[in-house]
């Protein structure tokens, strides 16, 4: 009897731990699967106009979306990446250009096969790969409508391009100008050349307004490969870098510094005395107690503040008068009547009015409680 009890026992036990197994496994699978939909589907904040960034200012989302339609997007972090991936039929999409240093690196990009998107160009960035577009005038805000026969522009309608720089034709090449300039393309040297003064619309947190979105992927759709390139870091040799910042300041700037300093100089000078020896001076004059009394009573009165000098009698008696019952300033009210009743025989409710009753409505009123008082200190003090 008892081996068949241990066999049904062992073999409940086994069941118990086949199914615990089980259970194990199906949280380590849980477990991995939650751990890996959280780090595909975790923001990743980068920098502006990055291909990979999901901050408000980053570009995966319209990367994301163009991926989606086929286009296949490459991502270079440098120039040298650019120049390798770039070739007939691809479109290079450049933005934070002013991360680009030297003539020698934007000329080489100058070189590069396939059309151009130029996203907020920088001057100089504009006048190498770009040459037949100038800086506008002004500048536009808000939602603007196309108002030209560019079908990736006439397609998207209106669009929110926020602040944005405003272009136009720098040369005899024909500009095509839309939304007040902020968008215009050209063609020449075989290839295709649109400049945008704004990045709002390609961002993630300007994807969703109006005609936002459809233009974004009509400008950067337009070929079956896309180079992006939005560098974080500055590139390249920065021309006349061996400049000092004193190099910089104009001579007459100089000249004017100094002038400057003298005449501070001349009048420190003109203002300035000659520390002499020491003087003696006599110390402050001695008032007598009595005198500094007979004024404040004569400030109160001319206020009126019966109320205050009350309070002062009061406090001063107290002050007086505790140390001689034993008591210290947090003694209760009850107390200290108590306490001054014993030792003068006045009556405790009497005491309690003198020393914590209400303000003297007269100025007789007043002397009436400072003889009080006086009376009942010396009866304390002769107890």
């Amino acid at each position: 009897m008892t081996d068949t009890t241990s066999t049904v026992v062992g073999a409940t036990m086994v069941q118990r731990l086949r199914g615990l197994r089980w259970v194990l496994v199906a949280l380590v699978i849980i477990v991995a699967v939650a751990a890996a939909s959280v780090y595909l589907t975790a923001p990743r904040p980068g920098g502006r106009m990055a291909a990979d960034s999901t901050s408000p200012e980053g570009a995966r989302a319209l990367v994301a979306l163009l991926r989606d339609h086929g286009v296949t997007v490459i991502e270079a972090d440098t120039a040298d990446v650019v120049e390798r991936e770039a070739r007939p039929g691809t479109l290079l999409v450049m933005a934070q250009t002013f991360h680009l240093y030297g003539d020698e690196l934007l000329g080489r990009l100058a070189e590069l096969p396939g059309d151009r998107l130029l996203v907020e160009p920088v001057s100089a960035t504009r006048e190498k790969l770009a040459p037949a577009v100038r800086r506008g005038e002004s500048t536009s805000f808000g939602g603007l409508s196309p108002d030209c026969d560019l079908r990736e522009a006439t397609r998207a309608g209106t669009v929110q391009l926020g602040a944005a720089d405003a272009y136009e034709a720098a040369g005899a090449t024909p500009v095509t100008r839309c939304y007040d300039g902020t968008l215009v393309r050209y063609s020449g040297d075989g290839r295709t050349v649109t400049v945008v003064g704004s990045a709002y619309f390609m961002m993630n947190q300007g994807l969703l307004d109006e005609g936002n979105a459809a233009l974004a992927m009509n400008l950067a759709g337009t070929q079956p490969r896309v180079v992006w390139y939005a560098p974080q870091r500055s590139e390249g040799a920065e021309s006349g870098g061996g400049a000092t910042i004193t190099d910089l300041i104009p001579t007459q700037v100089t000249w004017l510094v100094w002038q400057l300093v003298l005449a501070v100089a001349l009048l420190a000078l003109w203002k300035g005395r000659r520390v002499g020896p020491l003087v003696a001076e006599r110390l402050p004059v001695v008032v007598r107690a009595s005198e500094t009394v007979e004024g404040r009573g004569r400030l109160y009165r001319s206020r009126r503040a019966r109320d205050r000098a009350a309070e002062a009698l009061r406090t001063s008696t107290l002050q007086r008068l505790l140390p001689r019952l034993g008591l210290t300033a947090a003694a209760e009210t009850a107390a200290v009547a108590h306490a001054v009743a014993a030792r003068s025989g006045l009556d405790p409710t009497a005491v309690t009015h003198t020393l914590y009753g209400q303000p003297p409505a007269t100025d007789t009123d007043l002397v009436n409680l400072a003889r009080e008082l006086d009376d009942m200190e010396r009866l304390v003090a002769q107890s």
